[in-house]
Order: C-alpha cells, then sequence, then structure tokens
C-alpha cells in the first residue's frame, strides 16, 4: 500500500483545527482561540518541518514537488485563516460588543489617543534602522513583529535613505484595549501594528514616509548537536540556542497591500522564492489574538469553568488499591500533592523523576527541592533538548543542582520521554516503591488542558520496572528484564509487534480479535503495515489518531481524528487477545522517533474494571462523537462526522462522568 504523506498529514491536521474556528456550536472566543491555535502550529510547521524539508533540498535530496504542494495547501489554509477571521469572527465578536479595530474604523478619538499613546508608550522604545551602507539590513528575529518603510527626503546628515526598518520589541502588547473615554464598545482594541504604522512618521522628522507594511519571517527553529562529537550536550545546546532566532528564513509573512517592490526587495534579502511569501490581510501573527480571552471578561462567551474532581491521595491508599485518573477532568493537583506528601515524609528516603516539559512556577519542581532540602536523595532526569524548552530546562538543571538535587540529562542520542516518577518509602514491612506514570508531561498549564492518563500503584513488579529504567538512565547500562511495563528502545517495538502478530493467529484459528489503539500520530512504517496485515487477515483494527496519520483507511481498518477543547494526548493500546484483553497506556505514538529514538514507556492496566474504564472514556465514547470528529478517506481527505439524531461530545460526556458524578474519595 502506498502510504500517505506525514507532512501532507500534518497540514490537514491544522486544516481539522481551523474548522473548529468556524463552528456555531463553540463559544466565539473559543472559535478565536482555535483559529490561533491552527496559525501557531503552522508557525511549528514551518520552523521544523518545512525548514527540514528545504535543508535537504538544497543538499540535493530534497522532494521539490512535495515542497510545492505543501507551499500550494499552507497558501490556501493561511488565506482560509484570514477569512474567517475578517468574515466570521470579527463580525460576530462586534455583535456581542468586542470591536477589534481596523485603521480605517478610526474616529477623532481613536486618532487622538492613538497618538497619545505612540508617543508616551512607544516613541522612547523604538529604534528606527535606516538601511545604508554604514546601516546594513538588521538581523530579524525569528517571528518578530517588523516593518518596513519606505523613505523619500534627507535624514539629519544630508543623505538620501530609501529604506528603513523599524522593528517592534516582543514585550510589546500586539492588542491595547481603548480607555472607556475614547470609545462607545465594551470593549475595543487596536492592534499595535495599526498604531505603528499611523504614527511612524513620527519616527523619521524631516523626512517623507511613503509607504510602511508589517512583515515577520519564520526561521529555521531544529538545532543541530552532533551527538557523537559531544562531551557536554549542555554546553553545546547553549551555545546552539542562540542560533534558533536567526536561522535560515523558510517564510515570509508581509500585508496583502505592501507594493510588490518592498516585498521583492525582502525576498531577496531572505533569499526565498515567490511561494514562501505570504501576503495577508491583517495582523502578521494570528497566534497573539489569543490574548483576547484573558482581556475579555465574558464568561459567556468561553467554555464553561473546568471544575475537576480533587481525588486524595496517600501511601496508606495506594497500599490498598492502584489508583487511575484521566486529567483534566480529574484534577493532576493529586500528583502534586503526593509529592509534597513525600518532600516532607520522614520515612520518604528516595525521589527520582523525568521531567520532559514543566512549565514555569512548577509546583512539581518546588516539591522536589524542598525533599533535596529535606535531606532525601532526589534524582531528576531533564531532558534537555525538548524541543522550544531546552532553554527552560537547562535553566531548571541549575536550580535543581543548586538544591542539591542529583540531575541527569538522559542518553545521548535518545530523548527522555517517559513520564515517571518513583518514590521510596520505608515501611514496617520493608522499602515499598511508589510509582507514577503517565501519558502526559508534568506540567501544571498542559495536563488542565490535555488529556492524559496518571496511573498510580506499590505494586513491587512495576516498583522494580522503574527502578530499572532510572537505572538504565542513569547508570547507562542494561539492568535486566523489566516484568510488566515495555520500554523503548528495548522492548516495546517488539512487544507491540508480537502482539499483533498474536491478534492475526487468533482471527486465523477463529478466536476473538480486535485491535484498538488511540495515539497522536501514526507514521512508523513496520507498525503500519503490521496494523494492514491485520485488517487483511480479517482483524478489525479501529484506530483513533489526532493528528498526522500515513496509514490508509481499508477494509476492517477504520481511522478518525476528533479534537475539542482539550487536547486528545493520551495513547492506549488494546489488544483483544481471544478474550482475555491486554491494555497498555503510553507515553509512546507509533511514531519511528517513539520508538527507537527516544526513552518511552507503556505500562498494563491489568484491573479488568480498569480494563473497562480505559477502552470506555478513550476509544469507545470517541467513535460515538459527532461533534468533532473526523473520519480519514482512502485518498487522504477527512470527512467530518454529520450528526444524525443525538449529538454527542466524547469530552462534555466525560465532563459530566468525571468532573461531576465522582465524588471525592
Amino acid at each position: 500500500m502506498m502510504y500517505l504523506d506525514r507532512d501532507l498529514s500534518q497540514l490537514s491536521f491544522h486544516s481539522r483545527v481551523l474548522e473548529l474556528a468556524e463552528d456555531i456550536n463553540i463559544p466565539i472566543l473559543e472559535r478565536l482561540k482555535f483559529l490561533c491555535i491552527s496559525s501557531s502550529n503552522l508557525d511549528e510547521f514551518f520552523e521544523i518541518r518545512v525548514a527540514s524539508l528545504k535543508q535537504k533540498a538544497l543538499a540535493g535530496l530534497g522532494n521539490h514537488e512535495l515542497l510545492a504542494q505543501i507551499s500550494r495547501e499552507a497558501h490556501q489554509l493561511v488565506e482560509k485563516q484570514y477569512h474567517i477571521l475578517n468574515n466570521v469572527l470579527r463580525p460576530l465578536l462586534t455583535q456581542e460588543g468586542i470591536q477589534l479595530n481596523r485603521r480605517s474604523e478610526w474616529t477623532t478619538r481613536h486618532e487622538q489617543w492613538t497618538s497619545e499613546y505612540f508617543t508616551q508608550e512607544l516613541l522612547p522604545i523604538l529604534s528606527p534602522i535606516g538601511l545604508d551602507p554604514a546601516h546594513p539590513f538588521p538581523k530579524i528575529p525569528n517571528k518578530s513583529l517588523n516593518f518596513i518603510v519606505a523613505l523619500e527626503g534627507k535624514d539629519a546628515f544630508g543623505r538620501e535613505i530609501g529604506m528603513a526598518v523599524v522593528p517592534a520589541p516582543r514585550a510589546l502588547p500586539r492588542l491595547i484595549r481603548v480607555p472607556a473615554a475614547y470609545t462607545e464598545m465594551e470593549y475595543e482594541f487596536i492592534s499595535l501594528a495599526a498604531i505603528i504604522r499611523a504614527h511612524v512618521h513620527i519616527l523619521f522628522p524631516d523626512m517623507q514616509v511613503t509607504q510602511s507594511y508589517q512583515f515577520r519571517v519564520t526561521r529555521n527553529s531544529n538545532l543541530f548537536v552532533d551527538e557523537e562529537e559531544v562531551e557536554d550536550l549542555l554546553t553545546s545546546l547553549e551555545g546552539e540556542l542562540p542560533s534558533r532566532r536567526y536561522g535560515d528564513a523558510v517564510r515570509l509573512e508581509i500585508e496583502s497591500d505592501c507594493p510588490e517592490r518592498l516585498v521583492e526587495f525582502l525576498r531577496h534579502h531572505f533569499l526565498l522564492t515567490p511561494e514562501d511569501v505570504y501576503c495577508v490581510n491583517g495582523p502578521v501573527n494570528l497566534s497573539r489574538l489569543s490574548i483576547l480571552e484573558e482581556l475579555v471578561d465574558r464568561p459567556a462567551l468561553k467554555y464553561p469553568t473546568l471544575t475537576p474532581n480533587h481525588q486524595t491521595i496517600s501511601f496508606a491508599s495506594l497500599q490498598k488499591s492502584d489508583l487511575l485518573m484521566l486529567h483534566p477532568f480529574e484534577s493532576f493537583a493529586a500528583i502534586a500533592d503526593l509529592l509534597k506528601q513525600a518532600s516532607q515524609d520522614p520515612d520518604v528516603l528516595v525521589i527520582k523523576q523525568t521531567l520532559y516539559r514543566t512549565g514555569a512556577d512548577s509546583v512539581i519542581v518546588d516539591y522536589l527541592l524542598d525533599a533535596a532540602r529535606l535531606g532525601k536523595e532526589v534524582m531528576v532526569v531533564i531532558e534537555l533538548r525538548a524541543r522550544f524548552d531546552e532553554e527552560a530546562n537547562i535553566s531548571l538543571a541549575a536550580r535543581l543542582q543548586q538544591a542539591g538535587v542529583h540531575v541527569v540529562y538522559g542518553v545521548v542520542g535518545y530523548k527522555t520521554h517517559a513520564k515517571m516518577l518513583l518514590i521510596v518509602r520505608r515501611e514496617a514491612t520493608g522499602l515499598t516503591r511508589y510509582v507514577h506514570l503517565g501519558t502526559g508531561n508534568y506540567h501544571s498549564k498542559t495536563t488542565r488542558q490535555y488529556t492524559d492518563y496518571s496511573f498510580l500503584t506499590c505494586d513491587a513488579a512495576f516498583g522494580d520496572d522503574v527502578h530499572q529504567i532510572f537505572m538504565e538512565l542513569t547508570g547507562l547500562s542494561k539492568v535486566g528484564e523489566l516484568q510488566k511495563c515495555l520500554d523503548a528502545p528495548f522492548l516495546l517495538r517488539k512487544a507491540f509487534k508480537d502482539k499483533i502478530e498474536r491478534e492475526i493467529a487468533h482471527k486465523n484459528a477463529g478466536r476473538p480479535a480486535h485491535i484498538k489503539a488511540k495515539m497522536n500520530g501514526l507514521a512508523d512504517l513496520e507498525m503500519m503495515e503490521l496494523l494492514e496485515k491485520a485488517a487483511q487477515a480479517g482483524v478489525q483494527v479501529d484506530l483513533i489518531v489526532r493528528g498526522m496519520c500515513s496509514l490508509k483507511p481499508a477494509a476492517n481498518l477504520k481511522i478518525r481524528s476528533v479534537l475539542g477543547r482539550f487536547l486528545e494526548h493520551a495513547r492506549v493500546y488494546y489488544f483483544e487477545n481471544n478474550g482475555d484483553p491486554e491494555v497498555y497506556l503510553s507515553s509512546a505514538d507509533l511514531m519511528t522517533r517513539n520508538l527507537s529514538q527516544r526513552i518511552e514507556v507503556a505500562f498494563p492496566i491489568e484491573n479488568a474494571e480498569l480494563q473497562k474504564r480505559v477502552i470506555h472514556e478513550s476509544i469507545d465514547l470517541y467513535w460515538l462523537d459527532n461533534s468533532a470528529s473526523f473520519d480519514l478517506q482512502e485518498d487522504g481527505s477527512y470527512r467530518r462526522s454529520a450528526v444524525i439524531g443525538e449529538k454527542i461530545s466524547a469530552q462534555e460526556k466525560l465532563l459530566l462522568e468525571l468532573a461531576s458524578e465522582r465524588k471525592e474519595s
């Protein structure tokens, strides 16, 4: 079978996100957020995927037709983004008393206020740069807001300068609320870009500004570290991080009414092709509009506030039974509370944890620091190469080390993506290991926005497995066979291969066979071939793949993507196994990088009731969803599920089942 291109599939995912911005059943400010998410997703797509393809093309290894197709589809996506903003969302926001004001809509009062704002707030911090032999074109940071300005006349030194660039500092707000004294609207906002463009002439006294247009450059943000030659990963990454802001340009965004002369000037300077230029009818960075949700206090225009069920966890409760939690419907704060207990408990001797992304002001980190200060043995494996969190993780490593935490940076050549917490406690029966395994990061923000599982246990076999994986990460030697968990890059690929082959054998023998899975991405060739083989043998294969998927649907093989208020992030794998089902949760998608190039963990859910719960919550409900579900077609397109009869939202049902019905334990 020919498989779908992963990059075109990724673009398709961004289009599905954008579709939610058109959904009239979603509150208007949330629709704006989906527009912003589609924009920020596209930014990263250019920074990483398009940048990599361009590098290959320059080396003579690239697929030029693929780049051309990506450009065509990305242009269509961008055009649709601005159409939705200008023709759909902006009028609806105005109806709700929220005005996103354009320059052409300014009144005399707007002119007065913006002039005062520019003079008082912007003029002292803007730095115009005239372009001449002594002032070459400045370095433009990645994704920064800038203005290209055409000038006539002579400067203070009698020179004729035809052009200038005005950078807008990143610290400046991109949306400014108009004071009540200058507007009759409840909420009225003017963009920073509009204010600068209207008053940019003040920066060039005695010269005439003939034209001024905002632009933004997206650059290659891949970091290159030769992991075969590097001696100190932290130092090497610190050296590479500054280059991210000034990597090769891969995209130019500029206002659509900018004259061709200025577009060509910028395009040639950044060494871009015409296909790399995106002329936009609005702000060059749509994702900055997401701040509107914080600035507007209108709960009716947002999703209802989530009040998750908060479990109370203790070492004593885990002695009685394992615990499974689905976030954000059940609060991740319970995990932080357990770590807090561990940091203060005199019987806790050791705490070990992996950290991939944590976010600023993490209470998880605070409790690890407290534990170290209280004399406990604390070991943290920090993944320095978590994309776009590298700098934050380097800073985090320094903080932890200063408090006496033992910090290691994982394994050179393999990202540590597993989510593990191990607490060793002295008890009357001896040392007991308490384990937390998850599908998502220890990150306070994403745990409220992503659907992920947490599993907690003091089962000795789980404790021994996690202990051994930590020994591999810190001691770099293979310790022994795992009893329950499957780790990548060692066991996971082969184990999943064997389980798929077993389902095929069951089907061939007339026994019950079924594969169900939920993941974020699917592109590993071997896994796709095996799943296709299983379907051809008659095994029903039902896959929920949120994002990129290179496998095509076929007879016995169904694939769908489900989106919604929360980002679907949990990875779940189900094997029928002749009526004796196996269910695994994992940090790993079925991507080559996860199975072969990362440290990952898949862990079994063995209790029959918990198994049923996982399949109900994460798979079966999502096959009933007709609210934000998209079924993959054989040609690679996605068809949104039609609402026939009752409208069903899997996430809304989970809100009722988990956040409302379960009482605190």
